[in-house]
């Protein structure tokens, strides 16, 4: 089995696919210069007096594409913060918690929405249960991320500039060029310009997948029952229609502003997305077959029965049980921080133990969440924390390593803290985690 079916998973092994059509769009919109246009545009109009809430919630949203949040918006928050005479390192802070420690969830559907619900079918599939879809978790990340962003906002507000005391320009390694003047929206007239090619766009986008949806008999309703949401082929099709938005939004950034004039350069950029994925690859690579090989073994069946079983006998019920898993990845994340390799060591185990003691799949996942991002800004493993500590040194010289973890662990503790309740209250409540989707036990 092992040399015989080392090919045979892979193939099988749905993630990868999934991968890669959910972040061809998503890198075709920032190759094309649409993500960073975006994310200046909506930091540099928003009201003085939100500009913290708007730096964090728009470096959640940012979570859509993979590197604009932190190359963009953790640079463009110290200086949004310098225009309006107050600290820089607060303003890249509360962009780098935005981006880094909410990671989790999203307002929006996002290409890890769509890796996240893949490997968990995996793992629901070694349990013999029902898939889910990319929403099942809509509701809780909407929530949470509003949630979350407050939190984080009261932090930079009431905890993070307090310390950090007034900001003089003299302690600065170079002078604060970057920062935005009132009367400058930051965005240059052929960026403008792509965005209302954009705008366009998305309109005719929304009419057209509107006319496939909302009309009597339409081709994306069930065909005998006429729902929308649920089993659907709209539900089907989610994940290949926002690849397909975005890929249709930043090709026309791309016309509009000039940085798109031709196929080869689409083709570039869904080229270079891929070269990226590659690291990936071969993890999903070696994942795919210690899924395989731990299913091939019944282990799964075993581990599931006797675990839940013993959980059962310990009397303990499913809140604490699922507390304690978020505790636990909170822990694990200092050392494993990818959102998707660490869910797929950790969801064939999760996942058959939870079910057998009665907690939908979509439950899991949600807690899961909630343990995966907070402490992505202190672990040492953070990929860019060298980049966020070389934007800190701009405004203050001696800037280390050890300032940006003090600076940031007040935004862990708190986010942390603050989500455990979100979701006890969630769970308590027994509000749906998305569409058709409850939280119940």
């Amino acid at each position: 089995f092992l040399f015989s079916s080392f090919v045979g998973n892979f193939q099988g092994f749905g993630v990868v696919a999934v991968t890669f059509i959910a972040m061809m769009g998503a890198g075709v919109a920032e190759a094309s210069g649409l993500m960073s246009a975006l994310i200046r545009m909506l930091v540099q109009v928003a009201p003085r007096r939100l500009i913290a809430f708007i730096i964090i919630f728009v470096g959640v949203l940012s979570s859509v594409a993979s590197d604009a949040g932190y190359l963009i918006l953790i640079p463009l928050g110290a200086a949004a913060f310098v225009s309006l005479k107050r600290h820089p390192l607060a303003g890249m802070a509360a962009a780098f918690a935005g981006v880094s420690a909410i990671f989790g969830v999203n307002a929006l559907i996002t290409p890890i929405d769509s890796m996240l619900t893949e490997i968990t079918n995996e793992a629901i599939a070694l349990a013999g249960g029902e898939p889910i879809t990319i929403v099942a978790n809509y509701f809780f990340s909407v929530g949470a991320s509003l949630a979350m962003a407050i939190v984080a906002t009261v932090v930079t507000e009431r905890v993070v500039e307090p310390r950090l005391g007034e900001y003089r320009a003299d302690d600065a390694a170079v002078a604060p060029l970057d920062a935005i003047e009132d009367d400058d929206d930051g965005l240059s007239d052929a960026e403008r310009r792509g965005l209302r090619f954009t705008t366009y766009a998305s309109i005719a986008f929304l009419v057209f997948i509107s006319l496939l949806t909302f009309l009597p008999n339409a081709p994306l309703r069930h065909p005998e029952t006429g729902s929308i949401v649920g089993n659907t082929p709209f539900m089907d099709s989610l994940l290949f229609i926002i690849t397909l938005y975005f890929l249709i939004a930043g090709i026309a950034f791309g016309r509009g502003a000039g940085t798109i004039t031709s196929s080869d350069e689409v083709i570039a950029a869904v080229t270079k997305t891929f070269s990226g994925l590659a690291g990936l690859v071969f993890m999903l690579l070696m994942i795919s077959q210690f899924i395989a090989y731990f299913n091939y073994t019944n282990m799964p069946t075993v581990a599931a029965v006797s675990m839940a079983d013993l959980l059962e006998r310990s009397n303990v019920g499913a809140l604490p049980l699922l507390v304690g898993m978020i505790v636990v990845i909170m822990l694990l994340n200092i050392i494993i921080p990818g959102v998707v390799p660490k869910w797929a060591i950790f969801a064939p185990v999760f996942i058959p133990i939870f079910m057998r003691l009665g907690v939908a799949p979509q439950t899991v996942l949600a807690a899961y969440r909630v343990g995966d991002s907070p402490l992505n800004v202190m672990t040492p493993l953070m990929v860019y924390l060298p980049f966020v500590v070389t934007v800190a040194q701009r405004y203050q010289k001696d800037a280390g390593l050890g300032t940006v973890v003090a600076l940031m662990l007040p935004y862990s503790v708190a986010i942390a803290l603050a989500w455990i309740l979100f979701f006890i209250v969630w769970f308590l409540l027994g509000i749906p985690l998305g569409p058709g989707y409850p939280v119940g036990a």
